[in-house]
């Protein structure tokens, strides 16, 4: 069995104003009409494989949880991370869950964020790694140079092997390199980056670890022996996972294992890592331009300009990114993208909430937009979907106002409930037992209005929840 092992964690921090922590970059619609996690997913349609274990952040869970059923691929099958430890623990505790009842299926592990040109390339690499994974060696999959990439780290190929003319015994762990050194490697005929997809048996991969790193293995044993099933989610110990040392799976093993191939893929790859990358994946205009949304260029070249809303116009304005979203404005020459995780660290610093969250945010019963906020009051737009229902909850700091703008809301005062439609309002004093459900069969959409010395989200007693967040 080739048992998908796909890696969702992560903040995406250099691809920010439109990746937040809450909603990064593998949960964003990037390249294509579905986001990178539901294309990773989409890609392996053909192969015969059982649906894909998701390992992601416990704050992404209800994210992750609607993409994959999107896909009809939701089977209690996410693994939740109570906190990012790197690769090498993520790929352990998604190993040890596979075997819980005597299986040792073939793991193939994948990135939620990467893009492949050549889908059926891609493919025919799985094709040629799993007989080999199957036979006890750790595949890794490599992808040929066209640049030389600083960002990348590299592989250097060994001999071939005698029974695979398309696998390669690993030489070589190159780390990512200088500029000067990146364009010596792209010289190298055997040097592949490292694309960061593995192939092997769960045991195989265990068995290794615990020769170079028992202690990762011994406290991610310790975790996925106390797991707990929640709804369609997998609940490790919080308790014995975060002492788990942070480690990535090439430091861990396969810098170390004399069991490593690499197998190489002939496809443009990249894992967007920045802007300018989605820049040279994106569809340009004759003068070199990729643009998103309501965008005008004028006398403007090899720019990349993403508009979420409204109109954006560019003048004059040459090798540029232009991020416009609801809340912020990123505009950075495009040579030095990669310093935009200078900046979500300077907006962490001084305290201000726009690297964590969009004005927009999702929640399992749908979303709500800030649409305007001051001194003692915040305004939202509330979307909560057919037969879905807030936790039942109250305020201690603020009382709230809400008038039904489309549909029908079942709305819950203490022990009253009463159903509200189009134009029809109620109040919520501060400290009142209250719920919000959607009865009808169309969206439900509100103005909420808060009033109060306290307005952030942390001000939610909740009494009872269908999400299990009490």
């Amino acid at each position: 069995m080739l048992l998908p092992v796909v890696l969702a964690g992560g903040s995406g921090s250099r691809l920010w104003p439109l990746s937040r922590e809450l909603m990064p970059k593998q949960f964003l619609t990037l390249h294509g009409d579905k986001s990178l996690l539901q294309s990773s997913l989409i890609r392996l349609s053909g192969i015969s494989t059982a649906k894909p274990l998701v390992v992601c952040n416990e704050e992404h869970r209800f994210i992750a949880a609607e993409q994959i059923r999107q896909l009809n691929l939701l089977d209690k099958n996410i693994i939740l991370e109570p906190t990012s430890r790197n690769t090498a623990p993520a790929i352990t505790i998604a190993a040890l869950y596979a075997m819980q009842h005597g299986e040792d299926p073939t793991l193939l592990v994948l990135a939620a964020d990467h893009v492949f040109s050549n889908v059926s390339a891609f493919k025919q690499a799985i094709y040629t790694a799993k007989p080999l994974a199957e036979k006890g060696l750790l595949v890794t999959f490599g992808i040929k140079p066209t640049a030389p990439e600083t960002g990348y780290g590299y592989i250097k190929q060994g001999k071939i092997l005698n029974d695979c003319p398309n696998a390669y015994l690993v030489k070589q762990f190159i780390e990512k390199p200088t500029i000067e050194q990146a364009k010596q490697l792209l010289l190298d005929s055997d040097v592949c980056w490292n694309s960061g997809l593995f192939m092997f048996k769960a045991s195989t991969f265990l068995n290794e670890l615990a020769i170079y790193r028992p202690d990762i293995l011994l406290h991610c044993q310790n975790a996925v022996a106390q797991t707990l099933a929640d709804m369609d989610f997998i609940r490790i110990n919080k308790e014995l996972f975060i002492n788990c040392p942070a480690e990535s799976i090439d430091y861990a093993v396969m810098e170390h294992t004399q069991s490593a191939v690499v197998v190489p893929i002939e496809s443009e790859w990249s894992d967007i890592g920045s802007w300018s990358a989605l820049w040279e994946l994106g569809q340009k205009d004759t003068r070199g331009n990729v643009q998103h949304g309501e965008v005008l260029q004028h006398n403007s070249h090899n720019n990349y300009v993403y508009s979420e809303s409204g109109l954006v116009a560019t003048i004059g304005l040459e090798n540029t990114i232009v991020i416009q979203t609801s809340d912020a404005v990123l505009v950075a020459n495009k040579d030095h993208v990669q310093q935009v995780k200078e900046i979500v660290q300077t907006i962490k610093e001084q305290g201000r909430s726009e690297h964590y969250t969009h004005r927009q945010v999702y929640r399992p019963w749908g979303q709500y937009d800030i649409i305007d906020q001051g001194d003692g009051y915040k305004v939202k737009r509330i979307t909560v979907l057919p037969g879905e229902k807030l936790s039942l909850q109250r305020h201690q700091h603020r009382a709230e106002h809400w008038i039904v703008v489309s549909g029908l809301a079942k709305v819950t005062l203490d022990t009253v409930e009463q159903t509200l439609s189009e134009n029809q309002s109620i109040y919520i004093p501060i400290g009142c037992i209250h719920a919000l459900e959607n009865p009808g069969p169309e969206l439900l959409e509100l103005i909420e209005v808060q009033s109060g010395r306290y307005l952030e989200e942390d001000d939610i007693e909740r009494f009872t929840d269908r999400y299990g967040r009490c």
